[in-house]
């Protein structure tokens, strides 16, 4: 198989969302309708907890931080797309497929540590009520997020400039609907051993902590919840927690089926599903599920609204 030399490739052409062209304007404004929603909703959600001083408490410092990355994920990947099916060129520059790269592995870990955080929030909320304002306060939610912003900022640059190493063959197709590490990666003709552990290392550490982080907390939640006599009490405790839980379940849902589906198959149908389903569905659903679940956001968004008006 040719190879070309990493400084000669000009790009990569990523997959089409469809073949038919009468569907190329439907989808175009499914696609610029679901952005729109998604910056909309997450924005609204952002200014609605800074207007409320009764939201300013760590748990809501996180959920504006993850409507922030939400914005900031899907117009990493979704203009892009955008412009590919109105332009019907599925072409993407090197340079723009490794900063896609760069910053998806970045805010998709920045979302994974944020939902981890929150699920500790919630277990000290449950498990430790009385003693909450002196284990969790505003200042270790900062400290959390800039710890996990240090982080990421040194693993997403390491993947690029292992990249940065690879030669490539002629066949430059990406299997999905932007650039994802794995994929590219599948596309190398040189040696990838050392791309490959560090995606799994790196796997472990930014995804593997947060989700231990995650069921750790929800063990504990249960088991908590379990000890409470009324139903109420219960049925109170566990609600607390459902805006939360259907974040988590969707987002690590959606992302472990295309990274799934980038190690392990090469179905095109599977991969642009996939790539719709978590470019797309956890960020627009966030201010959604948030929004009509919580009482507290629902009301901000209430005087919020009722002012600008």
């Amino acid at each position: 198989m040719e190879l070309r030399n990493k400084m000669s490739v000009s790009g990569f052409l990523l997959m089409e969302v469809t073949e038919d062209p009468k569907l190329q304007s439907l989808v175009f404004s499914l696609f610029l309708s679901m952005y729109l929603v998604t910056v909309l909703g997450n924005l609204l959600i952002i200014l609605a907890i800074n207007y409320d001083p009764h939201l300013h408490t760590p748990m809501y410092f996180l959920l504006s931080n993850l409507s922030f990355t939400g914005i900031c994920l899907s117009t990493t990947t979704i203009p892009k797309m955008l412009m590919n099916i109105h332009t019907q060129n599925q072409s993407i520059g090197y340079a723009g497929c490794l900063m896609q790269v760069h910053f998806v592995l970045m805010l998709a870990s920045l979302d994974s540590c944020i939902l981890s955080a929150m699920a500790y929030d919630l277990y000290v909320a449950i498990c430790h009520p009385l003693r909450y304002t002196v284990i969790v306060y505003s200042r270790l939610c900062c400290l959390l997020i800039l710890l996990s912003l240090f982080t990421i900022i040194v693993d997403a640059p390491l993947h690029s400039l292992m990249l940065l190493q690879l030669s490539f063959c002629t066949d430059l197709e990406i299997l999905l609907l932007f650039c994802e590490v794995v994929q590219v990666i599948k596309l190398s003709c040189s040696d990838t051993l050392i791309n490959n552990i560090l995606i799994y290392f790196a796997s472990s550490i930014l995804g593997g902590i947060p989700v231990c982080g995650i069921i750790f907390s929800y063990i504990q939640i249960v088991s908590s919840v379990l000890r409470i006599a009324s139903a109420s009490g219960k049925y109170k405790a566990f609600s607390t927690c459902g805006s939360h839980l259907s974040i988590v379940s969707l987002f690590y849902w959606t992302a472990f089926g295309v990274y799934v589906s980038s190690a392990f198959t090469n179905s095109p149908r599977n991969s642009v599903v996939l790539s719709m389903r978590y470019t797309v569905a956890p960020q627009m659903m966030n201010p959604f599920i948030y929004s009509l679940k919580n009482r507290n956001v629902k009301g901000a968004l209430k005087k919020l609204i009722s002012k600008e008006s």
